[in-house]
């Protein structure tokens, strides 16, 4: 994509509120199955008559009546527990001062319109937008209470992860829940351009069901989200490319053997390669910056020549092999620290692209939001 069409999306603003739905389910043998996810893609018009004959088989579920959902799911020996619900998008903030939720990442407008088109084709939120934060003790006690009895759903979904959902329909805890949420500020861990398409979708029908978006909120102090790196490629440069960058922008350029630069991984030094070669990049980070950012803004401008291209990989096996003398430079960078992308993104900075791999994401048709039950 043109890095040049990405910008910033808006910003929601507090109070937050989260607003109970009927959540839709796909039964337990069609979540985690690819074939499932290809039913949401196009044509999108025909995505609800599909749901409509799921539903008439059994393959799925519609709650009767709306609730907040406790979702736990189990993926890779990791276990996540969220809290979701319909986000309220009514209210935009033009002070990030003022901002209930912060991206972390800018967007690409064309493919936030196209998700907003085939939402709206869908009358469907697919999936939840993550969030994290960090919740008030008085959430953590109603959830911790609500873990203690049996769930709505339990299973396993073909992916192998397992779920367990409870509906929360208590008015006393819902209140209690809603104003402790109010003041929470919230970042966007995965689905930015969910977001951004909800937004889209709000600014075209505003004072309708587009005024609120399915959202997950994960808390961080009870079970975070693991932030994995995002490692990239450059295309079209050399090993000394990015030695004479390295000497133009004050850095230091360290070769070394391949285990001694993977064991040198750290906050501020990177790991150089062309598959023959190997080096640490030792960056001057400040306190306030990460490390990606000192690597887009300062090195790659430094370069001699290049990159054609600079593609993503969240294995640091994918990245080392497209590596290749003269034709591509792997760079594996350290993960980001939750908190230091909190500060930059509330100081109204954001991230270069593809800076952050919050893992593990629940699978797709847990739960689903119908447009049409308002």
């Amino acid at each position: 994509m043109d890095t040049s069409a990405v910008v910033t999306p808006p910003y929601v603003a507090g109070p937050l509120h989260l607003t109970p739905f009927r959540g839709l389910m796909l039964a337990p043998s069609r979540i985690g199955d690819p074939s499932s996810a290809r039913a949401f893609a196009r044509p999108y018009t025909s995505v609800a008559s599909r749901l409509s004959r799921w539903q008439a088989r059994g393959q799925m579920h519609h709650d009767p009546e709306p609730a907040l959902y406790l979702h736990e799911y189990t993926a890779g020996g990791m276990t996540i527990r969220g809290l979701v619900g319909l986000l309220d998008l009514s209210h935009r903030a033009t002070r990030i001062e003022d901002a209930a939720v912060l991206p972390h990442e800018g967007i690409h407008p064309a493919q936030a319109d196209d998700l907003a088109d085939r939402m709206a084709e869908m009358a469907l939120n697919p999936a939840p937008i993550l969030l994290v934060h960090r919740a008030a003790p008085a959430i953590r006690e109603i959830l911790d209470r609500l873990r203690g009895g049996r769930p709505d759903h339990s299973f396993t979904d073909r992916a192998d992860q397992h779920h367990r959902v409870w509906a929360l329909r208590d008015a006393e805890q819902l209140a209690v829940i809603q104003e402790a949420v109010a003041g929470t500020r919230t970042l966007i861990a995965d689905g930015h351009h969910r977001y951004a398409a909800y937004l889209r979708l709000q600014q075209r029908r505003p004072g309708s069901a587009a005024d609120l978006g399915l959202a997950m909120l994960v808390d961080h102090d009870d079970t975070p989200l693991f932030l994995g790196a995002i490692h990239r490629v450059l295309s079209g440069v050399r090993l000394e490319d990015v030695a004479r960058a390295a000497e133009t922008i004050g850095a230091h350029f360290v070769p070394a053997r391949p285990e001694e630069a993977v064991a040198a991984l750290g906050p501020s030094t990177l790991v150089i390669t062309d598959g023959e070669g190997w080096a640490n990049l030792r960056l001057d980070v400040p306190q306030d910056r990460a490390t990606v950012e000192v690597l887009h803004d300062l090195v790659v401008p430094a370069l001699p020549r290049g990159p054609r291209s600079i593609t993503h990989h969240h294995s640091a096996e994918d990245a080392l092999g497209l590596a290749s003398p003269d034709t591509a430079v792997a760079v594996l960078l350290p993960a980001p620290d939750v908190d230091l992308v909190l500060r930059i993104v509330a100081s109204g900075r954001l991230l270069p692209e593809k800076a952050t791999s919050f893992q593990p994401k629940p699978s797709l048709g847990v739960l689903i939001r119908s447009l049409r039950d308002g």
